[in-house]
């Protein structure tokens, strides 16, 4: 132990030593960050203190030079506001919440995912954000509907033009399915059904969002069956035909345009 309150001295293996900061609110022991000396991790529970018992202390008084980490900030004010400890960096509001990614970025969300982000980290690479789950990065928008190969503005969009507003009423989705893309002639609503082999080939022209899905699988079904692709295609489940033999009637009309069927020759 340590004469400094809210201080713990402990040691690494290779012989290091070094302090960590806790602090107890609420019954809640609260552990801060790890310190090269006892005076930083006393620092640290200082400001953890007044953050906890002064409400004038907000997500957005946070700067560089606070001897806590900006997710502990957002914990522990959390905490302080709503009652409730989250070990991600969420802080509750009314109808949503908001998990802050950095001070910078801040991503809002329903309440019915909160359980999910309170147990799943976000990160942040290449603008692609991911949780770690089962030993997979899973991109969050696959919570949407939405393909890891999508284009915002062109598969999805955002009403109110806010990224990182990921309320479910925000996102549309407008191609949810492999390989459709939706389309307009003379002001009709149509469905075109690529596949990409070397480049991209037109399947054909559908009425339809699932003809064109279903399209999408034969095309595929036919790539791989004539060894024109070892790609490892993704097939279309198309949760709105309820037995096999609706997706079958479907699956045996559709026809697959020349440019797919020339593939042979």
């Amino acid at each position: 132990m340590t004469n400094l309150q809210g201080t713990y001295k402990t040691t690494k293996k290779n012989g290091t030593i070094y302090y960590r900061a806790s602090i107890t609110y609420l019954s809640k022991h609260i552990s801060l960050g790890s310190y090269n000396t006892e005076t930083q991790a006393h620092h640290a529970y200082i400001e953890a203190n007044k953050i906890l018992y002064d409400r004038t202390f907000t997500i957005g008084n946070y700067t560089n030079q606070s001897n806590i980490s900006f997710e502990k900030w957002v914990v522990l004010i959390n905490y302080r506001d709503s009652g409730h400890y989250i070990k991600n960096p969420i802080y509750l509001h009314k109808y949503y919440f908001s998990y802050f990614l950095s001070f910078d970025i801040e991503l809002k969300f329903d309440v019915d995912d909160l359980f999910y982000y309170s147990n799943h980290k976000i990160f942040k690479k290449n603008g692609y954000m991911f949780v770690n789950d089962y030993g997979m990065q899973i991109n969050i928008l696959t919570r949407y509907g939405i393909k890891n190969h999508a284009v915002n503005g062109k598969d999805y969009y955002y009403k109110d033009g806010d990224n990182y507003n990921l309320r479910y009423h925000n996102i549309v989705i407008l191609n949810k399915y492999y390989g459709v893309e939706k389309s307009y002639n003379n002001n009709i609503e149509t469905f075109i059904s690529k596949i990409h082999i070397n480049g991209y080939n037109k399947i054909g022209t559908y009425a339809t969002e699932i003809e064109a899905a279903i399209a999408y699988n034969k095309a595929v079904d036919f790539v791989i069956e004539n060894n024109i692709s070892t790609k490892n295609y993704t097939k279309n489940f198309i949760s709105e035909l309820t037995t096999g033999a609706q997706y079958k009637q479907i699956y045996e009309n559709i026809k697959l345009s020349s440019n797919i069927i020339s593939l042979t020759t």
